[in-house]
């Protein structure tokens, strides 16, 4: 048991010593990246063409269909084609540089939606990438959006950055596989053209706001709370504070306010829609979507994509900030925690409900 007792000590003082050095070493690698970030870019802009992806996919599918003996003739045949292509692209490139025509590009940018919009700046800066290179005359960007909204004003600036698109004349597609509600419906609706997929929720056009009141608990408790402002309406409702009816009534104007600017900004963009029908909060699937016109097509994303590589050369491009150790570090306790959780609820669900 001694044994037992000082080898665990050990253990503890071994463990302890570790992560201390963990932890200067994480800082020391975390001030050189802020100080290579204050003289450098802080991210990179990245470009993948899918034309490549959607073939190489098809190719492996074709090439492990074949048996040993068939692959070999099959890689042949498959080299002599790509030469050929090869050729014919230069041969086709040489001639549209001659009669000054180029083939049409479609630019592919990605926005996953949290409560904040917190993916707005990349998003922004891809938008600039773009419009720097995009002809308005041959050129379209696709933006595969997914959120359910969030804060107003966040969303407000990233409906305005997919406005910059718009505004320059590109057309612009919006494809939604899973949700674009609230805040994500309102950059959806600065598209030309929305496509959703049939189960993908679409709509709630509206305004919430909700906060907890605890007046009551702390005034039981014996403890005051005071607000001092200057100006009428400086705070209107309080979390700790007693609110009152003045309070709610000018909190209730300004939601309706805000509902109001949200409906005439998607009118603006999308005349043909009923907003008195579709106007209140609600959402519908993918199908019912078309029929009340909140978007224009039922398809995937990936339906128009692989459509597009046959017309022109489709790029994905996204705007990655480089991240430290330390966010490293946190992404992959929080990736780990999440997976984690799922698989609980997984195994509970299979547990209770099968």
């Amino acid at each position: 048991m001694e044994f037992l007792t000082d080898y665990g000590l050990f253990l503890a003082k071994a463990v302890t010593l570790v992560a201390a050095v963990l932890v200067i070493v994480a800082g020391i690698v975390s001030a050189a990246q802020k100080t290579r970030h204050s003289d450098h870019e802080d991210g990179e802009l990245h470009l993948k063409k899918l034309n490549d992806q959607y073939r190489e996919l098809k190719e492996t599918l074709q090439k492990r269909m074949l048996d040993a003996s068939r692959q070999k003739s099959w890689l042949k045949a498959r080299k002599k084609e790509e030469k050929a292509e090869k050729k014919a692209k230069k041969s086709k490139s040489a001639k549209d540089s001659h009669d000054g025509e180029e083939r049409a590009r479609v630019f592919v940018l990605d926005f996953h939606g949290d409560i904040k919009a917190s993916d707005t700046d990349a998003f922004r800066r891809s938008i600039t990438a773009v419009l720097s290179v995009a002809d308005p005359q041959r050129d379209e960007v696709v933006v595969r959006l997914e959120s359910g909204g969030g804060l107003v004003h966040s969303y407000g600036l990233a409906a305005a950055q997919m406005d910059r698109i718009r505004s320059k004349g590109v057309a612009l597609t919006a494809c939604v596989d899973k949700v674009a509600a609230s805040g994500g419906y309102m950059m959806a609706c600065v598209a030309d053209r929305i496509i959703a997929s049939p189960f993908a929720i679409v709509g709630s056009i509206g305004v919430v706001a909700q906060l907890p009141n605890f007046h009551r608990f702390l005034k039981k408790n014996d403890v005051d709370f005071e607000v001092l402002t200057a100006g009428e309406h400086k705070r209107t409702l309080t979390i700790f504070g007693e609110n009152t009816e003045q309070g709610r009534a000018k909190f209730l104007d300004d939601l309706e306010d805000t509902h109001q600017l949200f409906k005439d900004y998607v009118g603006e963009r999308r005349p043909s829609v009923d907003l008195a029908a579709v106007a209140n909060g609600d959402v519908w699937f993918g199908r019912r979507a078309l029929d009340v016109q909140l978007i224009d097509e039922v398809r995937t994303s990936d339906e128009y994509l692989i459509e597009a590589c046959d017309r022109a050369d489709v790029m994905a491009v996204s705007y990655r900030r480089r991240k430290s150790l330390p966010e490293k570090l946190g992404l992959a306790a929080s990736d780990a925690a999440e997976a984690t959780v799922w698989r609980l609820l997984g195994s509970l669900r299979h547990r209770y409900f099968q």
